[in-house]
């Protein structure tokens, strides 16, 4: 044992000798010579940051001593700046099984946030989630949607005072767990079937625990307008505050209402309701293709909607109200503008068009062989597609809006699998490449603001989104002349150029453009006290 022993302190004295000064080093990392936009919205600069731990713990326009550093990293000529928050992603209870999210880290996105607008829930929440293990920092929310099908089903009806209490009672369960407040999907089925008021009270439980309510709001067609008077009725009633996550104005007939979506917002601003509004840089949205069926045509599921279609009277009203929201709330009768993402029914047709299909069984493409074909996908399963159906002008007017931020509405991809839509792979990249370097919309500081500290402090997480001393070490590194998203509606697997280096928590989940496979992703969690 003394032999050992001597031999361990040998070792240890060796080991000392052939590095001097280890353990005085004062920085894990430095990172230098990058141009530092700091994502507080301040002028960009050139400068030093200090890494020690999972935090920056030095900012300096003057060299810091290398010395001081185990390693030293020059990314002269690159902008660093926070990682980005994504304040809407599809992600729901399979980060799991995709534990880099290779398709959000190389976008610059370091934290991601589990709207939960249709899709499940984990619960308990704190179980699924304290056991992650994965790369970005990520972030839950107590899915309405979830908790009502939980209670109800897919019923068309209203809660009951004992339902109602059953919903609040999962929402609060998930707010003690570490949810960052509520979110609703009221366009979705059964969310949807929900009233006002039912929305209004599990908001309340929500902002008893100092939470905030993201939605997908109940239209964003000709409804859309109507939709926002909600939210903000929301938000005033219950006393929280408010995203409105991709906000957009679809459908050929509500193109240029931009200005009047963002005056209603403004306006609930100036009475002192915390509302804003993210979207994503592209003019199609991607959905359930039973959206251009009526609502109340769902309810029950496909047994009922075939039912429904068997009794004559029923079938035309499905028929005729399926019009009017193809020409108004869609793309209109031109069958060109409906892309399947995934089309399980016969996977040929991922990435084709519903006129493509309509083509390949000999029909005329046409706004009624349009209903038909959807009515029959929807029995048969249904599909997720891609739709144009924005206007870029809306666009750009949201962009330019003070208040607005931003989100991919991205699901996790395995590479080359399915037909995404772009937004998966390049949403944060094409807002840098197209609006702010290309069509110079806004500025470089003020988009990284909105990407970043903005989004953080919406979710109350003020340690985040920012360079600044005491600020968790989340970064990406890009340079900005390169900087591009090289995903397309018919080639969509191609990850963004331009992104060098992104580091969270101060590891490197990309290191000179190739994945680390490190893991330091945090689970972002309310940890407020009950108000």
């Amino acid at each position: 044992m003394k032999t050992q022993a001597f031999v361990t302190i040998l070792f240890l004295f060796f080991i000392l000798s052939c590095n001097p000064g280890i353990e005085d080093k004062k920085y894990d990392l430095i990172i230098s010579s990058g141009i530092i936009v700091d994502g507080l919205g301040n002028p960009q600069f050139t400068g030093d940051i200090a890494i020690l731990g999972d935090k920056i713990i030095d900012i300096s326009e003057t060299k810091l001593d290398p010395e001081l550093a185990v390693e030293v990293i020059d990314i002269s000529g690159l902008i660093v700046s926070p990682g980005f928050v994504d304040l809407h992603t599809n992600i729901t209870v399979d980060l799991h099984e995709q534990p880099l999210a290779e398709n959000f880290i190389r976008q610059g996105i370091t934290t991601v946030l589990s709207s939960l607008h249709s899709g499940d829930q984990p619960y308990p929440l704190d179980t699924y989630a304290s056991s992650l293990e994965v790369a970005p920092n990520i972030g839950y929310f107590a899915g309405h949607s979830w908790a009502r099908k939980q209670v109800m089903g897919l019923e068309n009806r209203q809660a009951t005072t004992e339902e109602l209490d059953s919903m609040k009672y999962l929402v609060e369960q998930s707010m003690k767990q570490g949810a960052l407040g509520l979110s609703t999907g009221l366009e979705y089925v059964p969310a949807n079937y929900a009233s006002e008021v039912e929305i209004v009270e599990l908001a309340k439980v929500a902002s008893k625990y100092n939470g905030v309510y993201f939605t997908h709001m109940r239209n964003e067609g000709r409804g859309v307008l109507k939709s926002i008077r909600e939210s903000i009725t929301i938000g005033e009633q219950a006393n929280i505050p408010v995203q409105i996550n991709h906000l957009k104005a679809a459908g050929r007939t509500q193109w240029g209402w931009a200005e009047n979506m963002l005056g209603l917002i403004d306006s609930a601003r100036q009475e002192g309701i915390d509302i804003s509004q993210d979207i994503y840089p592209y003019t199609a949205f991607s959905t359930y293709g039973y959206l251009l069926i009526p609502q109340w045509a769902l309810a029950g599921g496909n047994e009922a909607l075939k039912k429904r279609l068997q009794d004559p009277q029923l079938a035309k009203q499905i028929r005729t109200e399926m019009s009017d929201l193809f020409m108004k709330d869609g793309g209109g009768e031109d069958l060109s503008l409906i892309q399947f993402r995934n089309f399980e029914y016969d996977p040929a047709f991922s990435g084709k068009t519903l006129k493509d299909y309509a083509l390949a069984k000999g029909l005329e493409p046409t706004l009624e062989t349009g209903i038909e074909l959807i009515l029959e996908l929807q029995l048969q399963g249904g599909f997720i597609g891609i739709f144009q159906a924005m206007d870029e002008k809306d666009i750009i007017r949201f962009i330019q809006h003070p208040n607005t931020m931003f989100d991919s509405d991205g699901d996790l991809t395995i590479f080359g699998e399915g037909h995404p839509h772009p937004r998966c792979y390049g949403a944060f990249p094409n807002i840098l490449a197209t609006y702010v370097r290309e069509k110079q919309v806004i500025s470089l500081e003020e988009a990284i603001k909105r990407m970043t500290s903005m989004a953080a402090d919406k979710i109350r997480q003020k340690e985040r989104g920012r360079i600044q001393k005491g600020a968790f070490a989340d970064l990406s590194i890009f340079n900005f002349e390169e900087i591009k998203d090289n995903s397309t509606y018919t080639d969509p697997h191609h990850y963004p150029s331009g992104i060098e280096h992104v580091m969270i928590n101060g590891e490197w989940v990309i290191k000179a453009g190739t994945i680390t496979g490190a893991k330091p992703g945090q689970w972002i969690k309310k940890e407020e006290e009950q108000r």
